[in-house]
C-alpha cells in the first residue's frame, strides 16, 4: 500500500471542531506558544479535509455532542477520512468524538453504559502498564461522554476508569486517542455547564459545583500531563513518532 511523503516539516496542525462556536481551548493554545499555526475546519459545515498530511505537522479530531454512530454523512466521511493521518503516520490525536471515531475506522464499537450511566466531572483514571511505560498519566481527569468504546484488537490500552473501562488508547507510533478532556478552559467549564445543564441530571453525572472543586484540586496534574503529551507527540521523543522527514514508507498501518 503506498504511503503519504512528507517533503517538509510543516508547521500547521490541522484542528477538526464539530459545532460552530467550539474552539480547541487550552490545547490551541499550548501549540501557539509551541509556535505552531491552527488550520480550524469544521467538516460539519462543509470545510473540507486534506487529502493528504503533507502540509500538517499532525491533526487532533475533538469531542462534539454527536455520537460516531450517528448516520449523517459527514460523519462517516470524517471516520473513513482518518485513514489519511494513520496511513501517513502522522500524530494523530482524538478527544472524546474524535477517540470514538478513531474506534470505528479500526471496526471497533461505540455504545453507551449498559446502565445509562455517564462521566460528567471529573472521574478517576488508571494507567495501564503500557500507558506508564509512556509517561505519567493524571489520576482525575475531566470528562463529558455518554458512549464509551471496545478496543479493537491491535490498539494499546493506556489508560481505564471504573464506569468506562477504556479510557485513552494508542494505535501506531503517533496516534492517540483519549476519552477525557484535557483541553478544557475554566470559561469553557462554566459554558460546557450551562449550556449543557440537562446532563448534569444523568445517571453518574457529577453535581455543577463540584465540576469546579475538583477543577482546583485537579487540573494543574491534568496541565502538566497536556504540556508533556505534546511535546512527545509532535517531536517524537522517546520515538514516539518518527520525525516528519522519516515518514515515508510507513508500515501499514493497524488494522482491527
Amino acid at each position: 500500500m503506498p504511503r503519504t511523503t512528507h517533503p517538509s516539516c510543516s508547521k500547521r496542525i490541522l484542528i477538526v471542531l464539530h459545532q460552530e462556536t467550539s474552539t480547541p481551548g487550552r490545547v490551541g493554545l499550548m501549540l501557539t506558544r509551541r509556535g505552531y499555526t491552527l488550520d480550524m475546519r469544521r467538516p460539519r459545515f462543509g470545510d473540507p479535509l486534506p487529502e493528504t498530511m503533507d502540509d500538517h505537522a499532525g491533526a487532533i479530531v475533538f469531542g462534539g455532542p454527536m455520537s460516531a454512530n450517528d448516520p449523517d454523512d459527514y460523519i462517516r466521511a470524517e471516520i473513513d477520512w482518518l485513514d489519511v493521518p494513520l496511513k501517513a503516520g502522522a500524530p494523530l490525536l482524538g478527544i472524546c468524538l474524535g477517540a470514538q471515531m478513531m474506534v470505528r475506522q479500526f471496526g471497533g464499537t461505540v455504545k453507551e453504559h449498559p446502565d445509562g450511566h455517564v462521566e460528567v466531572g471529573y472521574y478517576p483514571i488508571h494507567a495501564t502498564p503500557t500507558g506508564e511505560g509512556l509517561m505519567h498519566w493524571p489520576h482525575y481527569v475531566y470528562q463529558w461522554h455518554r458512549e464509551g468504546f471496545d478496543l479493537p484488537t491491535g490498539l494499546d490500552l493506556l489508560a481505564t476508569g471504573h464506569i468506562f473501562p477504556n479510557q485513552a488508547f494508542r494505535a501506531g507510533p503517533a496516534a492517540f486517542g483519549i476519552q477525557f478532556h484535557p483541553e478544557l478552559t475554566t470559561q469553557m467549564v462554566h459554558r460546557w455547564t450551562v449550556k449543557g445543564a440537562q446532563r448534569l441530571d444523568s445517571p453518574g453525572a457529577k453535581p455543577r459545583d463540584s465540576h469546579f472543586h475538583d477543577r482546583l484540586v485537579y487540573d494543574g496534574t491534568v496541565r502538566a500531563w497536556l504540556d508533556q503529551f505534546l511535546d512527545r507527540w509532535l517531536k517524537g521523543a522517546d520515538g514516539w513518532a518518527p520525525p516528519c522527514q522519516a515518514r515515508t514508507n510507513m508500515p501499514a498501518r493497524l488494522t482491527a
